[in-house]
């Protein structure tokens, strides 16, 4: 196997771990450890957390070393600040510019999705859904959105993993309802329909939301993160 197909096997693990919380967040990153696990010398290996890095996963500290990405309180609120405005903004220029190749792309990754919510791990489910949402980024196709965009989908997808375990029968609904508004946002976009695709954004954001605020304790934070969310998602 070449360095090059290491480096992006190294890249792939990465992403997912941290994805799926397998690392956690804050989490240090040994390079020596990893470059052994990969067969990778110290060089590639700073290449990936420089990839990483660049797209949110990873932080790069001088003298420090690599680390997970941290949901600090401050990030979370900002989360919960932006999701709603950013996820409209996407799906409104997911409508507007789609081709139809990436509309057939979505379809594929909506399929993954249901077969993931059939009987898959949280995890498989989780980046399933990530996959579809990363689709409709591509369709938006705004140099301004999409870095953000990006961090807002890795965030999601870590502090959203409780939305993918359902220990309720509401649970579970909440998963179908999640696949069906998948099916009415790929409808919207196919129908060039701007206005249907943010109003579909806000409905499939509300209803993973109050259970992310179960994850990030709102308790604990200096301001409620439910009054925060619902206000700029209303």
């Amino acid at each position: 196997m070449s360095a090059k197909t290491r480096k992006t096997e190294l890249l792939s693990y990465l992403r997912r771990a941290i994805l799926t919380l397998d690392l956690a967040p804050g989490a240090d990153l040994d390079e020596v450890a990893i470059g052994a696990r990969f067969d990778l010398s110290r060089t590639p290996v700073r290449e990936v957390l420089r990839d990483l890095d660049g797209l949110g996963y990873v932080d790069l500290r001088e003298n420090r070393g690599a680390r997970v990405s941290e949901l600090s309180h401050t990030t979370l609120r900002d989360f919960f600040l932006a999701a709603p405005m950013i996820y409209g903004a996407i799906m409104r220029l997911a409508a507007r510019n789609a081709r139809p190749d990436q509309i057939a792309a979505l379809k594929q990754a909506q399929d993954a999705f249901r077969a993931a919510l059939r009987g898959d791990s949280a995890a498989n489910r989780a980046l399933a859904n990530n996959r579809f949402h990363e689709i409709t980024g591509q369709m938006a196709a705004n140099v301004y959105l999409l870095p953000s965009f990006h961090r807002l989908l890795i965030d999601h997808a870590r502090i959203g993993m409780t939305f993918y375990q359902p220990r309720s029968d509401a649970m579970v609904s909440n998963l179908t309802k999640a696949s069906d508004q998948h099916d009415q946002i790929i409808a919207a976009i196919e129908a060039r329909d701007e206005e249907q695709a943010a109003r579909l954004a806000d409905r499939h954001w509300a209803l993973s939301r109050d259970q992310i605020e179960l994850y990030v304790m709102p308790s604990a934070l200096d301001v409620p993160l439910g009054a925060l969310s619902r206000q700029h998602s209303a």
